[in-house]
């Protein structure tokens, strides 16, 4: 009898860890360099484990509930042609994915309960269903180098920036894809890549590698309205969760931008030791979190007082960055 209420008691115990720490902030960040997945509890910021995935990690996001996780395993000097699904609250591997023949995967987001990626080496973008185990939908770009992607929030317009053809290529459904679609291709400067929708689903700002800043794009006519100069490369650009604000990591520079959304002009900015990577907000929108490399590790900002508020080292080229929490 006491033998069965032991057992009970630590039965009880591995669950309610479990939830809690589901329920956690947590803070995903994938290290390039080492092939591995860090969790990070964000509000000490402590590292308090890692988990092997492919070769040459790219992007990670969350799934909506926050109990599971996708990695992009893009490649190194090998194209990659895998998708790790994560047991966040386990913390281990479920699977990886072999998606091949689509290589070199990047791009992610999560909605509807499924992954929408980017196959670069492809020119495409799919759909993979975690409860199937299978992609149930691809379609072309046409255009090269397709390599991150934002999706409405009803999914009926997804985007990518095409690095290798100077230009976003914008799908329309008339609901969940496949149904009605159609495509087109915006022109905008020199490689394209980072990039992200507002959240009103009005605007696509997507940073231009060479050009040193970012074409605004209006969606209604799909095509640039404004062209903001930031004076380097922008690595990441990302709204607020307000829509209000937009965030941008500057390589050369080493700073993090704040813009406003509406007027087009800066708020405010932060000078760094590091170089700026992966950004990821929290809900509210008052932190974020950003990966950075020479020397790595991991910056949680106050996004009102523009100040480094934590940090911690994860591991060996961080970039690839995700929050759940609140």
């Amino acid at each position: 009898m006491l033998k069965k209420i032991l057992v009970y008691s630590l039965v009880l115990m591995i669950t309610s860890l479990s939830q809690t720490l589901a329920q956690s902030n947590i803070l995903l960040v994938l290290n390039k360099a080492e092939n591995n997945l860090a969790f990070v509890d964000a509000d000490s910021m402590k590292a308090i484990g890692k988990v092997p995935v492919g070769d040459g990690p790219h992007e990670v996001v969350f799934s909506a509930d926050g109990k599971m996780a996708f990695v992009s395993n893009y490649g190194a000097q090998t194209p990659g042609s895998s998708i790790s699904v994560i047991d966040v609250v386990n913390r281990k591997e479920l699977r990886r994915v072999d998606v091949s023949p689509l290589m070199r995967p990047h791009g992610l987001v999560v909605l509807g309960g499924k992954l929408y990626f980017t196959a670069e080496v492809n020119r495409l973008v799919a759909r993979y269903d975690p409860v199937a185990n299978k992609i149930d939908w691809l379609m072309g770009t046409g255009q090269n180098g397709s390599h991150m992607i934002v999706v409405s929030a009803d999914q009926k317009r997804i985007y990518t920036s095409n690095i290798g053809s100077d230009s976003i290529t914008a799908f329309e459904f008339n609901s969940v894809p496949p149904a009605g679609s159609r495509l087109s291709h915006i022109s905008v400067g020199k490689q394209p890549e980072a990039i992200d929708l507002s959240p009103n689903g009005r605007e696509v700002w997507v940073g231009l590698n060479v050009d040193g800043g970012v074409d605004i794009v209006d969606t209604s006519t799909l095509k640039p309205i404004q062209r903001v100069g930031l004076g380097g490369r922008p690595y990441r650009v990302r709204f607020t969760p307000d829509g209000k604000r937009v965030l941008f990591t500057m390589l050369a520079s080493k700073e993090i931008i704040l813009y406003d959304a509406e007027s087009r002009k800066e708020i405010s900015r932060i000078k760094l030791e590091q170089v700026p990577m992966g950004v990821a907000f929290s809900p509210d929108g008052k932190t974020v979190f950003v990966s950075a490399v020479q020397p790595d590790g991991v910056l949680k900002v106050d996004l009102e007082k523009m100040v480094i508020k934590g940090r911690v080292e994860t591991g060996v080229a961080p970039d690839g960055i995700a929050y759940f929490g609140k």
